[in-house]
Protein backbone atom coordinates (compact mmCIF):
# COMPACT_ATOMS: atom_id res chain seq x y z
CA UNK A 1 0.00 0.00 0.00
CA UNK A 2 1.10 3.59 -0.67
CA UNK A 3 1.16 5.70 2.48
CA UNK A 4 -0.53 9.08 2.54
CA UNK A 5 2.88 10.68 2.94
CA UNK A 6 4.22 8.99 -0.21
CA UNK A 7 1.01 9.79 -2.12
CA UNK A 8 1.35 13.45 -1.20
CA UNK A 9 4.87 13.45 -2.62
CA UNK A 10 3.71 11.79 -5.84
CA UNK A 11 0.92 14.34 -6.25
CA UNK A 12 3.44 17.11 -5.76
CA UNK A 13 5.48 15.72 -8.62
CA UNK A 14 2.87 14.87 -11.29
CA UNK A 15 -0.31 16.65 -10.14
CA UNK A 16 -3.78 15.21 -9.62
CA UNK A 17 -4.52 14.65 -13.31
CA UNK A 18 -1.51 12.38 -13.67
CA UNK A 19 -2.04 10.34 -10.51
CA UNK A 20 -4.67 7.61 -10.87
CA UNK A 21 -5.88 5.35 -8.08
CA UNK A 22 -9.57 4.81 -8.80
CA UNK A 23 -10.67 1.18 -9.05
CA UNK A 24 -11.41 1.57 -12.75
CA UNK A 25 -7.93 2.94 -13.46
CA UNK A 26 -6.20 0.26 -11.45
CA UNK A 27 -8.08 -2.52 -13.23
CA UNK A 28 -7.15 -1.03 -16.62
CA UNK A 29 -3.45 -1.33 -15.77
CA UNK A 30 -3.62 -4.66 -13.94
CA UNK A 31 -2.82 -6.93 -16.91
CA UNK A 32 -0.98 -7.09 -20.21
CA UNK A 33 -1.27 -9.30 -23.31
CA UNK A 34 -0.27 -12.43 -21.37
CA UNK A 35 -3.22 -14.72 -20.66
CA UNK A 36 -4.13 -15.64 -17.10
CA UNK A 37 -2.10 -12.98 -15.24
CA UNK A 38 -3.65 -10.01 -13.44
CA UNK A 39 -2.86 -7.99 -10.31
CA UNK A 40 -3.93 -4.51 -9.21
CA UNK A 41 -1.30 -1.80 -8.80
CA UNK A 42 -1.72 0.71 -5.97
CA UNK A 43 -1.51 3.71 -8.31
CA UNK A 44 -0.77 4.71 -11.89
CA UNK A 45 1.50 7.70 -12.57
CA UNK A 46 1.98 9.65 -15.80
CA UNK A 47 5.25 11.61 -15.61
CA UNK A 48 5.72 14.46 -18.06
CA UNK A 49 9.51 14.46 -18.38
CA UNK A 50 12.70 12.73 -17.26
CA UNK A 51 13.06 14.90 -14.15
CA UNK A 52 9.62 13.84 -12.92
CA UNK A 53 10.54 10.19 -13.52
CA UNK A 54 13.66 10.71 -11.43
CA UNK A 55 11.72 12.30 -8.56
CA UNK A 56 9.12 9.50 -8.64
CA UNK A 57 11.81 6.83 -8.51
CA UNK A 58 13.51 8.56 -5.57
CA UNK A 59 10.23 8.46 -3.62
CA UNK A 60 9.73 4.81 -4.52
CA UNK A 61 13.25 3.96 -3.39
CA UNK A 62 12.74 5.81 -0.11
CA UNK A 63 9.45 4.02 0.68
CA UNK A 64 10.37 0.75 -1.07
CA UNK A 65 7.42 0.96 -3.45
CA UNK A 66 7.58 -1.34 -6.51
CA UNK A 67 7.75 0.32 -9.94
CA UNK A 68 6.49 -1.28 -13.16
CA UNK A 69 7.44 0.71 -16.32
CA UNK A 70 4.76 0.03 -18.93
CA UNK A 71 4.35 0.78 -22.61
CA UNK A 72 1.19 -0.44 -24.29
CA UNK A 73 1.48 -3.84 -22.60
CA UNK A 74 1.68 -5.99 -25.73
CA UNK A 75 4.30 -8.25 -24.15
CA UNK A 76 3.60 -11.98 -23.82
CA UNK A 77 5.56 -12.88 -20.67
CA UNK A 78 3.51 -10.98 -18.03
CA UNK A 79 6.39 -8.51 -17.94
CA UNK A 80 4.19 -5.51 -17.11
CA UNK A 81 1.70 -7.19 -14.79
CA UNK A 82 2.13 -5.52 -11.35
CA UNK A 83 2.15 -8.74 -9.35
CA UNK A 84 3.57 -7.05 -6.25
CA UNK A 85 1.43 -3.91 -6.42
CA UNK A 86 3.18 -0.55 -6.26
CA UNK A 87 2.98 1.96 -9.07
CA UNK A 88 2.68 1.56 -12.82
CA UNK A 89 4.56 4.22 -14.79
CA UNK A 90 3.08 5.07 -18.18
CA UNK A 91 4.58 7.40 -20.75
CA UNK A 92 1.67 9.06 -22.58
CA UNK A 93 3.33 12.44 -22.11
CA UNK A 94 6.85 11.29 -23.01
CA UNK A 95 6.22 10.15 -26.58
CA UNK A 96 7.95 12.44 -29.05
CA UNK A 97 10.47 12.10 -31.86
CA UNK A 98 13.20 14.46 -30.66
CA UNK A 99 15.46 14.34 -33.71
CA UNK A 100 16.09 12.60 -37.01
CA UNK A 101 19.78 13.20 -37.75
CA UNK A 102 20.34 12.56 -41.46
CA UNK A 103 24.07 13.27 -41.24
CA UNK A 104 24.75 10.67 -38.54
CA UNK A 105 21.87 8.35 -39.58
CA UNK A 106 20.22 8.30 -36.16
CA UNK A 107 16.82 8.96 -34.63
CA UNK A 108 16.31 10.03 -31.02
CA UNK A 109 12.93 9.39 -29.44
CA UNK A 110 11.06 9.14 -26.14
CA UNK A 111 9.82 5.81 -24.74
CA UNK A 112 6.07 6.37 -25.19
CA UNK A 113 6.34 6.71 -28.98
CA UNK A 114 4.47 4.08 -31.02
CA UNK A 115 6.95 1.91 -32.93
CA UNK A 116 5.25 2.25 -36.32
CA UNK A 117 5.11 6.05 -35.96
CA UNK A 118 8.91 6.10 -35.68
CA UNK A 119 9.30 3.70 -38.59
CA UNK A 120 7.04 5.84 -40.80
CA UNK A 121 8.83 9.05 -39.81
CA UNK A 122 12.30 7.79 -40.73
CA UNK A 123 11.07 6.14 -43.93
CA UNK A 124 9.67 9.52 -45.01
CA UNK A 125 13.31 10.66 -44.97
CA UNK A 126 14.46 7.69 -47.06
CA UNK A 127 15.92 5.94 -44.00
CA UNK A 128 15.23 2.51 -42.57
CA UNK A 129 14.71 1.10 -39.06
CA UNK A 130 14.53 -2.68 -39.61
CA UNK A 131 13.09 -4.21 -36.37
CA UNK A 132 9.40 -4.90 -37.06
CA UNK A 133 7.65 -6.61 -34.14
CA UNK A 134 4.20 -7.88 -35.02
CA UNK A 135 2.77 -5.48 -32.44
CA UNK A 136 4.45 -2.43 -34.00
CA UNK A 137 1.15 -0.66 -34.70
CA UNK A 138 0.51 -0.38 -30.96
CA UNK A 139 3.73 -1.27 -29.11
CA UNK A 140 5.96 1.51 -27.81
CA UNK A 141 9.66 2.12 -28.20
CA UNK A 142 10.25 1.78 -24.45
CA UNK A 143 8.58 -1.61 -24.46
CA UNK A 144 10.58 -2.71 -27.51
CA UNK A 145 13.81 -1.84 -25.73
CA UNK A 146 12.87 -3.48 -22.44
CA UNK A 147 11.89 -6.73 -24.19
CA UNK A 148 14.50 -6.53 -26.99
CA UNK A 149 11.76 -7.02 -29.57
CA UNK A 150 12.43 -8.95 -32.76
CA UNK A 151 10.27 -9.28 -35.84
CA UNK A 152 10.03 -10.81 -39.30
CA UNK A 153 13.19 -9.05 -40.54
CA UNK A 154 15.38 -10.31 -37.70
CA UNK A 155 17.24 -12.92 -39.77
CA UNK A 156 18.93 -10.34 -42.00
CA UNK A 157 18.89 -7.22 -39.86
CA UNK A 158 18.90 -8.32 -36.23
CA UNK A 159 16.72 -7.18 -33.35
CA UNK A 160 16.22 -4.08 -31.22
CA UNK A 161 19.55 -4.36 -29.37
CA UNK A 162 21.40 -4.14 -32.68
CA UNK A 163 20.11 -0.59 -33.25
CA UNK A 164 20.07 1.05 -29.82
CA UNK A 165 23.24 3.17 -29.57
CA UNK A 166 22.42 5.57 -26.74
CA UNK A 167 20.05 5.71 -23.77
CA UNK A 168 18.96 8.08 -21.06
CA UNK A 169 18.02 5.99 -18.04
CA UNK A 170 16.79 6.72 -14.52
CA UNK A 171 18.49 4.30 -12.14
CA UNK A 172 16.66 2.77 -9.13
CA UNK A 173 18.16 5.42 -6.82
CA UNK A 174 16.77 8.20 -9.04
CA UNK A 175 20.07 9.17 -10.66
CA UNK A 176 19.91 10.00 -14.37
CA UNK A 177 22.62 8.57 -16.61
CA UNK A 178 23.36 8.83 -20.33
CA UNK A 179 25.10 5.98 -22.08
CA UNK A 180 26.43 5.57 -25.61
CA UNK A 181 26.09 8.23 -28.27
CA UNK A 182 26.03 8.91 -32.03
CA UNK A 183 29.24 7.01 -32.45
CA UNK A 184 30.47 4.19 -34.67
CA UNK A 185 32.96 3.23 -31.94
CA UNK A 186 32.80 3.62 -28.16
CA UNK A 187 34.48 1.27 -25.68
CA UNK A 188 34.65 3.64 -22.71
CA UNK A 189 33.73 1.49 -19.71
CA UNK A 190 31.01 -1.14 -19.38
CA UNK A 191 28.41 -1.27 -22.13
CA UNK A 192 25.44 -0.15 -20.04
CA UNK A 193 23.44 0.60 -23.18
CA UNK A 194 23.30 -3.03 -24.28
CA UNK A 195 22.82 -4.18 -20.69
CA UNK A 196 19.61 -2.15 -20.43
CA UNK A 197 18.19 -3.55 -23.67
CA UNK A 198 16.19 -6.66 -22.76
CA UNK A 199 16.43 -6.01 -19.00
CA UNK A 200 12.60 -5.97 -18.80
CA UNK A 201 12.43 -2.92 -16.56
CA UNK A 202 14.37 -4.61 -13.76
CA UNK A 203 17.41 -2.28 -13.80
CA UNK A 204 16.04 1.19 -14.49
CA UNK A 205 13.54 3.37 -16.36
CA UNK A 206 14.44 4.32 -19.93
CA UNK A 207 13.43 7.91 -20.74
CA UNK A 208 15.16 8.52 -24.09
CA UNK A 209 16.74 6.39 -26.79
CA UNK A 210 18.86 6.94 -29.89
CA UNK A 211 18.79 4.34 -32.67
CA UNK A 212 21.08 3.94 -35.63
CA UNK A 213 19.39 3.90 -39.05
CA UNK A 214 20.40 2.57 -42.45
CA UNK A 215 19.51 3.68 -45.98
CA UNK A 216 16.19 2.42 -47.30
CA UNK A 217 16.66 -0.70 -49.46
CA UNK A 218 16.29 0.01 -53.16
CA UNK A 219 14.00 -2.92 -53.98
CA UNK A 220 12.04 -5.74 -52.37
CA UNK A 221 10.48 -8.99 -53.57
CA UNK A 222 8.28 -11.51 -51.79
CA UNK A 223 7.60 -15.15 -52.54
CA UNK A 224 5.62 -18.08 -51.17
CA UNK A 225 6.74 -21.72 -51.35
CA UNK A 226 4.40 -24.64 -50.58
CA UNK A 227 5.54 -28.08 -49.37
CA UNK A 228 3.95 -31.42 -48.67
CA UNK A 229 6.25 -32.04 -45.69
CA UNK A 230 7.93 -30.17 -42.85
CA UNK A 231 11.21 -31.86 -43.65
CA UNK A 232 11.33 -30.43 -47.19
CA UNK A 233 10.62 -26.94 -45.87
CA UNK A 234 13.28 -27.36 -43.18
CA UNK A 235 15.89 -28.51 -45.70
CA UNK A 236 15.05 -25.51 -47.87
CA UNK A 237 15.75 -23.11 -45.00
CA UNK A 238 19.16 -24.66 -44.32
CA UNK A 239 20.08 -24.79 -48.00
CA UNK A 240 19.22 -21.12 -48.59
CA UNK A 241 21.60 -20.08 -45.82
CA UNK A 242 24.25 -22.60 -46.96
CA UNK A 243 24.15 -20.87 -50.37
CA UNK A 244 25.24 -17.69 -48.55
CA UNK A 245 21.91 -15.97 -49.12
CA UNK A 246 20.44 -14.15 -46.12
CA UNK A 247 16.81 -13.24 -46.88
CA UNK A 248 15.13 -10.32 -45.18
CA UNK A 249 12.31 -12.61 -44.11
CA UNK A 250 12.15 -16.39 -43.97
CA UNK A 251 8.92 -17.40 -42.21
CA UNK A 252 7.18 -20.70 -41.62
CA UNK A 253 3.58 -21.88 -41.10
CA UNK A 254 2.57 -25.46 -40.37
CA UNK A 255 -0.57 -27.02 -41.84
CA UNK A 256 -2.96 -26.36 -38.92
CA UNK A 257 -1.91 -22.68 -38.99
CA UNK A 258 -2.32 -22.49 -42.77
CA UNK A 259 -5.93 -23.70 -42.54
CA UNK A 260 -6.83 -21.18 -39.88
CA UNK A 261 -5.02 -18.28 -41.58
CA UNK A 262 -6.71 -18.95 -44.92
CA UNK A 263 -10.11 -19.08 -43.28
CA UNK A 264 -9.32 -15.71 -41.68
CA UNK A 265 -7.42 -13.82 -44.42
CA UNK A 266 -8.84 -15.53 -47.54
CA UNK A 267 -5.79 -14.91 -49.73
CA UNK A 268 -5.95 -18.19 -51.62
CA UNK A 269 -3.62 -20.41 -49.57
CA UNK A 270 -4.13 -24.13 -50.28
CA UNK A 271 -5.12 -25.78 -47.01
CA UNK A 272 -3.96 -29.29 -47.82
CA UNK A 273 -0.19 -28.62 -47.92
CA UNK A 274 2.18 -29.65 -45.14
CA UNK A 275 4.04 -26.35 -44.71
CA UNK A 276 4.49 -22.87 -46.16
CA UNK A 277 7.61 -20.72 -46.37
CA UNK A 278 7.19 -16.97 -46.79
CA UNK A 279 10.42 -15.48 -48.15
CA UNK A 280 11.33 -11.85 -48.75
CA UNK A 281 14.52 -10.23 -49.96
CA UNK A 282 15.50 -6.57 -50.24
CA UNK A 283 18.51 -4.57 -51.42
CA UNK A 284 19.84 -3.40 -54.80
CA UNK A 285 17.57 -4.45 -57.68
CA UNK A 286 20.18 -6.72 -59.30
CA UNK A 287 20.94 -8.50 -56.01
CA UNK A 288 17.26 -8.98 -55.19
CA UNK A 289 16.55 -10.49 -58.62
CA UNK A 290 19.56 -12.80 -58.39
CA UNK A 291 18.73 -13.95 -54.84
CA UNK A 292 15.03 -14.53 -55.50
CA UNK A 293 15.79 -16.56 -58.62
CA UNK A 294 18.30 -18.70 -56.75
CA UNK A 295 15.95 -19.15 -53.78
CA UNK A 296 13.20 -20.27 -56.17
CA UNK A 297 15.60 -22.84 -57.63
CA UNK A 298 16.46 -24.12 -54.15
CA UNK A 299 12.77 -24.43 -53.27
CA UNK A 300 12.20 -26.51 -56.39
CA UNK A 301 15.29 -28.63 -55.70
CA UNK A 302 13.82 -29.42 -52.27
CA UNK A 303 10.52 -30.57 -53.81
CA UNK A 304 8.36 -27.49 -53.28
CA UNK A 305 4.89 -28.10 -54.64
CA UNK A 306 4.78 -24.56 -56.01
CA UNK A 307 6.73 -21.31 -55.82
CA UNK A 308 4.84 -18.04 -56.19
CA UNK A 309 6.74 -14.76 -56.61
CA UNK A 310 4.71 -11.60 -56.05
CA UNK A 311 4.72 -9.38 -59.13
CA UNK A 312 3.51 -6.22 -57.42
CA UNK A 313 3.83 -4.51 -54.05
CA UNK A 314 0.17 -5.29 -53.41
CA UNK A 315 0.69 -9.01 -54.03
CA UNK A 316 3.70 -9.00 -51.73
CA UNK A 317 1.71 -7.29 -49.00
CA UNK A 318 -1.04 -9.89 -49.40
CA UNK A 319 1.49 -12.68 -48.89
CA UNK A 320 3.05 -11.15 -45.77
CA UNK A 321 -0.48 -10.69 -44.44
CA UNK A 322 -0.69 -14.47 -44.19
CA UNK A 323 2.14 -14.51 -41.66
CA UNK A 324 1.28 -11.33 -39.78
CA UNK A 325 -2.34 -12.42 -39.32
CA UNK A 326 -1.45 -15.81 -37.85
CA UNK A 327 -2.00 -14.88 -34.20
CA UNK A 328 -5.24 -12.99 -34.94
CA UNK A 329 -6.54 -15.94 -36.90
CA UNK A 330 -5.71 -18.49 -34.21
CA UNK A 331 -7.14 -16.30 -31.46
CA UNK A 332 -10.63 -16.80 -32.92
CA UNK A 333 -10.64 -20.52 -32.16
CA UNK A 334 -10.92 -20.52 -28.37
CA UNK A 335 -11.26 -17.98 -25.54
CA UNK A 336 -7.59 -18.17 -24.50
CA UNK A 337 -4.59 -18.07 -26.84
CA UNK A 338 -1.10 -18.74 -25.47
CA UNK A 339 1.67 -17.77 -27.89
CA UNK A 340 5.14 -19.05 -27.00
CA UNK A 341 8.54 -18.66 -28.64
CA UNK A 342 10.85 -21.64 -28.17
CA UNK A 343 13.93 -21.28 -30.36
CA UNK A 344 16.26 -23.90 -31.87
CA UNK A 345 19.10 -23.95 -34.41
CA UNK A 346 17.51 -23.58 -37.85
CA UNK A 347 18.72 -27.06 -38.83
CA UNK A 348 16.48 -28.48 -36.08
CA UNK A 349 13.25 -26.76 -37.11
CA UNK A 350 11.55 -29.77 -38.70
CA UNK A 351 12.46 -32.01 -35.76
CA UNK A 352 11.20 -29.41 -33.29
CA UNK A 353 7.88 -28.93 -35.10
CA UNK A 354 7.32 -32.69 -35.26
CA UNK A 355 8.05 -32.92 -31.54
CA UNK A 356 5.59 -30.10 -30.81
CA UNK A 357 2.93 -32.08 -32.71
CA UNK A 358 3.69 -35.17 -30.61
CA UNK A 359 3.64 -33.19 -27.38
CA UNK A 360 0.27 -31.65 -28.26
CA UNK A 361 -1.16 -35.06 -29.11
CA UNK A 362 0.26 -36.69 -25.97
CA UNK A 363 -1.24 -34.01 -23.72
CA UNK A 364 -4.50 -33.69 -25.69
CA UNK A 365 -4.15 -29.96 -26.37
CA UNK A 366 -4.48 -27.94 -29.58
CA UNK A 367 -1.21 -26.35 -30.73
CA UNK A 368 -0.42 -24.69 -34.06
CA UNK A 369 3.12 -23.63 -34.96
CA UNK A 370 4.47 -20.78 -37.06
CA UNK A 371 7.44 -18.47 -36.75
CA UNK A 372 10.77 -17.18 -37.95
CA UNK A 373 12.25 -20.21 -39.71
CA UNK A 374 15.37 -18.32 -40.73
CA UNK A 375 16.53 -17.82 -37.16
CA UNK A 376 14.87 -20.89 -35.64
CA UNK A 377 12.43 -18.86 -33.54
CA UNK A 378 9.19 -20.90 -33.51
CA UNK A 379 5.86 -19.83 -32.07
CA UNK A 380 3.94 -22.86 -30.81
CA UNK A 381 0.51 -21.41 -30.08
CA UNK A 382 -2.04 -23.15 -27.89
CA UNK A 383 -5.75 -22.46 -28.19
CA UNK A 384 -7.44 -23.26 -24.89
CA UNK A 385 -9.82 -21.92 -22.24
CA UNK A 386 -8.34 -20.52 -19.03
CA UNK A 387 -11.56 -21.41 -17.21
CA UNK A 388 -10.87 -25.11 -17.73
CA UNK A 389 -8.35 -25.76 -14.94
CA UNK A 390 -7.74 -29.37 -15.90
CA UNK A 391 -6.97 -28.46 -19.50
CA UNK A 392 -4.75 -25.57 -18.40
CA UNK A 393 -2.72 -28.03 -16.34
CA UNK A 394 -2.20 -30.12 -19.47
CA UNK A 395 -1.23 -26.98 -21.41
CA UNK A 396 1.39 -26.16 -18.79
CA UNK A 397 2.86 -29.65 -19.01
CA UNK A 398 2.93 -29.44 -22.81
CA UNK A 399 4.87 -26.18 -22.80
CA UNK A 400 7.32 -27.50 -20.21
CA UNK A 401 8.01 -30.43 -22.54
CA UNK A 402 8.43 -28.01 -25.47
CA UNK A 403 10.99 -25.93 -23.53
CA UNK A 404 12.82 -29.10 -22.51
CA UNK A 405 13.01 -30.29 -26.12
CA UNK A 406 14.19 -26.90 -27.38
CA UNK A 407 17.08 -26.91 -24.90
CA UNK A 408 17.87 -30.54 -25.76
CA UNK A 409 18.25 -29.47 -29.40
CA UNK A 410 20.64 -26.67 -28.49
CA UNK A 411 17.97 -23.97 -28.28
CA UNK A 412 16.46 -21.69 -25.67
CA UNK A 413 13.21 -21.05 -23.79
CA UNK A 414 12.62 -17.67 -25.42
CA UNK A 415 13.92 -16.02 -28.57
CA UNK A 416 12.14 -12.67 -28.39
CA UNK A 417 9.21 -12.60 -25.94
CA UNK A 418 11.35 -12.30 -22.82
CA UNK A 419 11.34 -14.04 -19.45
CA UNK A 420 9.00 -11.94 -17.29
CA UNK A 421 6.90 -14.15 -15.04
CA UNK A 422 5.93 -16.80 -17.62
CA UNK A 423 9.46 -18.09 -18.28
CA UNK A 424 11.12 -17.31 -14.94
CA UNK A 425 10.68 -20.84 -13.51
CA UNK A 426 12.60 -22.18 -16.52
CA UNK A 427 15.44 -19.65 -16.71
CA UNK A 428 17.84 -21.97 -14.87
CA UNK A 429 17.11 -24.67 -17.46
CA UNK A 430 18.91 -22.46 -19.97
CA UNK A 431 21.48 -20.61 -17.85
CA UNK A 432 22.08 -23.03 -14.99
CA UNK A 433 21.66 -22.06 -11.34
CA UNK A 434 25.09 -20.40 -11.39
CA UNK A 435 24.09 -18.21 -14.32
CA UNK A 436 20.87 -17.13 -12.63
CA UNK A 437 22.77 -16.30 -9.43
CA UNK A 438 25.19 -14.12 -11.42
CA UNK A 439 22.24 -12.20 -12.86
CA UNK A 440 20.73 -11.77 -9.40
CA UNK A 441 24.02 -10.32 -8.18
CA UNK A 442 23.93 -7.76 -10.98
CA UNK A 443 20.30 -6.90 -10.19
CA UNK A 444 21.16 -6.42 -6.50
CA UNK A 445 24.03 -4.06 -7.36
CA UNK A 446 21.73 -1.84 -9.43
CA UNK A 447 18.61 -2.16 -7.30
CA UNK A 448 19.38 -3.11 -3.67
CA UNK A 449 15.81 -2.37 -2.55
CA UNK A 450 14.34 -4.48 -5.39
CA UNK A 451 11.84 -1.83 -6.45
CA UNK A 452 12.29 -2.19 -10.23
CA UNK A 453 9.69 -4.57 -11.64
CA UNK A 454 10.06 -7.10 -8.82
CA UNK A 455 8.94 -10.68 -9.37
CA UNK A 456 10.09 -10.67 -12.99
CA UNK A 457 12.95 -12.65 -14.50
CA UNK A 458 13.79 -14.50 -11.27
CA UNK A 459 11.37 -17.10 -9.93
CA UNK A 460 11.12 -17.81 -6.22
CA UNK A 461 11.73 -21.42 -7.12
CA UNK A 462 13.02 -22.91 -10.36
CA UNK A 463 10.91 -25.61 -11.98
CA UNK A 464 12.44 -29.09 -12.03
CA UNK A 465 13.44 -30.33 -15.46
CA UNK A 466 10.84 -32.61 -16.99
CA UNK A 467 11.67 -36.15 -17.95
CA UNK A 468 9.65 -37.24 -20.98
CA UNK A 469 9.39 -40.89 -21.95
CA UNK A 470 9.22 -41.08 -25.72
Amino acid sequence: MISQEAKKKFLGIVGEKNYLDSKQSLVAYSYDATPNYQALPDAVLKPRNTQEVSEIVKVCNEYKIPIVPRGNATNLCAGTCPLEGGIVLIFNHINQILEIDEENLTVTVQPGLITLDMINAVEAKGLFYPPDPSSMKISTIGGNINECSGGLRGLKYGVTRDYVIALETVLPNGNIIRTGGKLAKDVAGYDFTRLMVGSEGTLGVITEATFKLIPMPEAKKTMLALYDSLESAGRTVSKIIANKIIPTTLEFLDQPTIRVVEDFAKIGLPTDVGAVLLIEQDGPIEVVEKDINRIAEICEEEKALSVQVAQTVEEGTALTTARRSALSALARLKPTTILEDATVPRSKIAEMVREIEEIAKRNNVQICTFGHAGDGNLHPTCMTDARDKEEMHRVEIAFEEIFEKAIELGGTITGEHGVGVMKSPYLAWKLGEEGVEAMKTLKLAFDPNNIMNPGKMFAKESRKRVVVTR
